[in-house]
């Protein structure tokens, strides 16, 4: 088919897109591409464009939706773009897509869980992304069998009525927790049709089950099961992963095993050592050096020292110490106020190890590197007031 004729067997589905508010990106050779417009809508209707602009190319795909012919869909919980969490927003638009795709009844929209996706179709890949004041949400259907992006939509939302508060894990979780797996899961969410999802991501599913059902556990403050499963996904293949590392040492802190959380956390630091990034999350109280006085938040924060010097003394490596603020206050503050926290955390890992802070250099980032963006200063954007260890190369 040629790229006029091809454009014109799509007209339908413009019309179709641009009556929801939504436009269409095509080009010869691939699938039309729902794309968000420059109008951010309301976030439920924004989740309706979005799922609509999918089930409509769907419609295109051939035996989709054949007369009496039910397709599964695996929807693997979404996330926050940029830091990989889930929140209450990713939640909420977990509800509100599942609940769209089976309205008409000839898709069925199945748990996240290695049995389903074994008999499934097909995969369901979404994403929040912060763009300044609004988000950008990204769907993505996944062939399972041939790991090909059928069909792609996005939409623009407003950020007001946007959640993005983290999930339990997510909060409790002292460490960034963004790892290749779930970067690759957020590069398939933006992925064209036709095109290959991440491999690694799909590589990796199987196993990806397993952690969401620990997550799920934590969650639901299941720690003694949620234990289990976290220790089964670190024993199937794929498992070496941040999040599984990281449930491990949650829930044994959480049921009052202190040493092992302790070694699970050594665990947690030396794999941010051999992936050359380690973003810890220490708060600081407002406009201060003094880390925050809760000792429900801040009481671990000594052991994370000590277990940050002793992996970083034993690996013989160089380090960055950068620190970050929110967005909040002007931009001399926030660097002024950055570079002094990470001094600060110099001085303290000196204390454990003089060796290791001989090894390390400070640098305040200020707000320049936000993740999260919010500027909400509370447990939102808690991964904006962190300070990150980067491995570098030891001066000659």
């Amino acid at each position: 088919m040629s790229c006029r004729n091809q454009i014109v067997s799509w007209r339908f589905f413009h019309l179709l897109l641009a009556a929801v508010g939504a436009s269409v990106l095509v080009g010869c050779g691939s699938q039309p591409v729902a794309s968000a417009n420059s109008t951010a809508l309301p976030f439920d209707q924004a989740i309706e464009v979005a799922t609509d602009a999918l089930v409509a190319q769907t419609q295109k795909m051939p035996g989709f939706l054949a007369p009496l012919d039910k397709r599964s869909v695996v929807l693997d919980p979404s996330i926050d773009g940029a830091s990989g969490q889930q929140t209450l927003a990713t939640q909420r638009l977990d509800r509100a897509v599942a609940e769209r795709l089976t309205r008409g009844g000839q898709i069925e929209v199945l748990p996240f869980q290695a049995t389903d996706i074994a008999k499934a179709r097909y995969l369901l890949a979404g994403t929040l992304l912060r763009q300044q004041d609004r988000y950008r949400l990204d769907l993505a259907l996944v062939d399972v069998q041939t790991g090909v992006v059928a069909a792609q939509a996005s939409a623009l939302a407003r950020a007001d009525g946007v959640d993005m508060s983290p999930l339990p894990y997510y909060r409790d979780s002292p460490v960034l927790v963004k790892d290749q797996v779930v970067e690759g899961y957020v590069r398939t969410s933006s992925t064209p049709p036709g095109q290959k999802a991440d491999r690694l991501y799909l590589e990796r599913i199987a196993t990806a089950t397993v952690v969401n059902d620990a997550t799920l556990l934590y969650d639901a403050a299941r720690y003694k099961e949620a234990l289990q499963r976290y220790r089964s996904a670190a024993a199937a293949p794929g498992g070496d992963q941040i999040r599984v590392l990281n449930g491990i040492y949650l829930s044994t802190l959480k049921l009052g095993q202190t040493a092992e959380a302790e070694q699970a956390f050594g665990r947690v630091v030396a794999y941010g050592i051999s992936h050359d990034r380690l973003g810890v999350k220490f708060l600081f109280s407002p406009g201060s050096t003094d880390f925050w006085p809760d000792p429900k938040v801040s009481s671990a924060y000594a052991m994370w020292l000590r277990q940050i010097a002793r992996q970083g003394t034993a690996a013989k490596v160089c380090m960055d110490i950068v620190g970050h603020t929110s967005k909040t206050g002007t931009e001399a503050v926030n660097d002024s106020l950055s570079l002094k926290r990470a001094l600060y955390i110099k001085q303290r890992l000196g204390s454990e190890s003089a060796e290791f802070a001989n090894r390390a250099r400070t640098e305040g980032m200020g707000s320049r590197m936000n993740i999260v963006g919010s500027g909400s200063d509370d447990v939102v954007d808690a991964l904006d007031r962190r300070v990150e260890f980067t491995i570098v190369e030891c001066a000659r």
